[in-house]
Parts: structure tokens; sequence; C-alpha cells
């Protein structure tokens, strides 16, 4: 009698696993509003929108009464301009320069070219570079880690150069390098000469640009704060003092770096960034009259900054948002959350709800592989998408083999006639 019933459970499960291939339940849209927690949902087709990523803020018309010749605010993640004077006008960058310099170091790191150990030696022609320095000696070496230091605390214009030289065999091949990155990020405003700021005829570039490869160490290499940020080290068993060039980081809440410049032509420039509750700015000062007006000029675009702008985060990377069925699987369940970070610019001023909407099956069907997309979510307001992200599965689930699949109907029997 139980081995009748056995077959007979055996065969009306199977049956069910044929059913459930055919009646498979389409999409389902929830959508709610992250002011008034309400939910509502509705059945869509099973498709995909290829939906970019945006933001509705816009560089506003406010005057600040800046002195500079050129001055831009931009969000750190979304890249969108706040404000903006002159932005796109080519001047003399001076040390400013070294943020490009010191993005292709860091993309050194990155690839494994080099490591914060390898010693990298001092040539004649480094140093013998004038301006800011630490007096490199031929006779001495000094590992990447301390070359960071010196580059991004004291501007050593001698061992960027060093760097410049045993990453490229010589400071012009560098240079080649400067540039070709810089068209890669759209720094049309741009054409480097050297790899430290000295004035050259012909080195120029813009706020705007500036911003762009700011971002783009910042964004891709964030690692980098933790020379930037430091006020204070020391070299050479102590015996050199490093004192950073950007009186920000010791009197600006929430400053991270990043980078002053000044020459005799191009007057006092400054790539300025800081982060208050997730909202990360970058302001850019070119040909300020003064190291004063530079510092006073950074602070009042991040102060109006911070004062006039929130982000709002909507998930990390690799957040858990749901747990869905699956079929055939050797679990029944997978984990699903964000493929990547998700958030959001937004005026202060701005009380209109920003509406979530989430795209997902009801079922998913094993294999199931880790990383694989299921569905999307995406921020919208007033019907413009500010943000998306894939919905991925975090786990991966194996399909059920037919053996699997009896081994375990048998197992549960012996568990009921138990």
């Amino acid at each position: 009698m139980r081995k009748s019933m056995l077959f007979f459970v055996v065969a009306l499960i199977l049956s069910l696993c044929v059913v459930s291939t055919i009646v498979y339940s389409s999409d389902t849209v929830y959508v709610w509003s992250n002011l008034s927690n309400s939910i509502s949902h509705t059945q869509t087709n099973n498709t995909s929108e290829n939906v970019q990523n945006t933001n509705t803020v816009s560089a506003p018309v406010v005057d600040l009464g800046l002195e500079s010749a050129s001055a831009i605010l931009i969000e750190q993640n979304t890249g969108k301009i706040l404000y903006e004077h002159n932005s796109h006008e080519q001047l003399r960058p001076a040390s400013v320069t070294k943020i490009m310099s010191i993005l292709l170091i860091m993309e050194a790191l990155d690839s494994g070219k080099i490591t914060l150990d390898t010693p990298i030696p001092c040539s004649e022609n480094a140093a013998s570079m004038g301006g800011s320095q630490i007096w490199l000696d031929v006779r001495e070496t000094l590992t990447v880690n301390e070359m960071l230091k010196a580059i991004t605390i004291a501007s050593a214009n001698d061992c960027v150069v060093a760097m410049a030289e045993y990453l490229e065999g010589s400071e012009e091949a560098f240079v080649e390098k400067m540039n070709e990155k810089a068209n890669a990020l759209g720094m049309k405003d741009t054409c480097f000469k050297n790899c430290h700021g000295l004035d050259e005829d012909g080195h120029l570039t813009s706020s705007y640009d500036i911003a762009l490869m700011s971002r783009e160490l910042l964004v891709h290499h964030p690692t980098i704060t933790q020379y930037t940020t430091i006020w204070m080290d020391t070299l050479r068993d102590g015996k050199s003092q490093l004192t950073n060039t950007n009186k920000l980081i010791r009197n600006y809440q929430g400053a991270t770096g990043l980078k002053t410049g000044s020459t005799g032509l191009a007057l006092y420039n400054l790539s300025a960034s800081a982060t208050r509750n997730d909202l990360s700015l970058i302001a850019v000062i070119m040909k300020a009259p003064s190291t004063q007006v530079r510092f006073a000029e950074a602070e009042k675009l991040l102060d109006y900054g911070f004062k006039s702008y929130t982000y709002k985060q909507f998930a990390k990377a690799g957040d858990v948002l749901n747990s869905l069925e699956v079929e055939k699987g050797v679990t029944s369940h997978v984990p699903v959350g964000f493929a990547n970070d998700a958030g959001y610019l937004l005026e202060k001023t701005n009380n209109q709800e920003v509406t979530q909407v989430i795209s997902l099956p009801d079922v998913v069907s094993a294999p199931v592989s880790k990383g694989q997309k299921i569905g999307e979510v995406r921020f919208e307001l007033n019907g413009e998408v500010l943000c998306q992200s894939d919905i991925v599965a975090l786990e991966e689930v194996k399909k059920m083999e037919p053996t699997s699949m009896l081994e375990s109907l048998f197992f549960s029997w012996f568990l009921v006639l138990r």
C-alpha cells in the first residue's frame, strides 16, 4: 500500500512541475512613493527598457560675486554642474596639472605595473626641477607611497617627474599619455605640455576640464583621499617635513582634497573636494588674484552646494531587495539585489515625490547564475528617470536533475511516513 501511494505522489508532483513550466507569471511592477509608502501593482509584459541614467538638476543662474577668472561646482557622483563661471576659458593650470599625473599613477597601481613599495630612482632631469619640491637627490630612491605623499601634500615637481620617467621612460612620453587620457575624458579645452604645471606656452586647461579629471580620480580611485587628506607628514625618517598646500584640509568640514596650483602667470588655482551626508562636491577655482581669495571662493562654492542640494542614496551594490521563487532549483528561492549603487541629486527646495519602480518576474527558472540580471529598478521624478540599477541574483542556484528530484521526493515522503 505504501509503495503504491509513493508512486502516486511522485507522479502527481512531476505532473505539477510540467504544468508550472507552461503557466508562467508575467512581470509585476511595484510602484510606491518615497514619501507616502503607498503600494500598488500592475501587470506588464516581460520587456526591458534601455534607459540612461539622467538627473533633472541643471546649473542655475546665480551670481556668487566671484573675483576669480573661472570657476565651476559639480556633484561628484552624477557629474552634474551646479554652478559655473567662464568654465571653458582656457587658462594656465599650474600644479593642478598634477591631478592628471596622479590619475595615471593610480591607474598604474591598479594595473599592477607598480606597487606602493616599488622604489623610484631620481634622474638628473627630475632633480633639476624648480618650483615646489623636496630636493630629490640622484643617489636616492623613494617608494611610490613616499612619492605620492610628496606629490599630493607638498606638490613636489621633482617627484612627479621621477614618477613620469619611471612609468613611461621619459617625461615627454608620459605627457603623451596625459593628453590621451584627457581626450578620452572629453577634456576638449586641455593641452598638457608637462606633468608638473610650471608655466609653458600652450600648457592650458579650463575649470570644466579640471572638474572632469578630478571627478575621474575621486570616483575611480577613492583611496587617493588617504593622501590628499593628510595635513602634515614626514619623509626620510622624519628629516623632511611635509605640509599640505591645501588649507581647506585643515579648516573645512568634510574636505577630501584635492590639489592647489600657483605660478606668476597662472595666479592661484584650486580643485577642492568635500563630502557631507553622502553629498560629494568638487569646486574648481582658476586665476584667483590671491591665495586667500582662491580658498575663500572655493569655500563659497562648496557652501552653496551643501546648502542648496542633497544626494539621496537609494541603494548600494549588493544590497538585498527581495527573495524570488526558483523553479526546478536545488533551492526554492534566490536572493536578488542591486547591481550597482543608485542615488539621485535634488534641490533641497524640491518637495515633489520621487517614485520607485521595480520590475521583477514572480518566478525564475533554474539554473540561475550569480550576477544574472533578473529585473530592474529605477527612480522617477515627474516621469523622468533619475537613476536606475539592474536587479541581479546574489547567489547561484543550480538546476535540480531528475535523480536529485526523485531523491528529494523520496526523502520528503520518508519523513512523512515516519
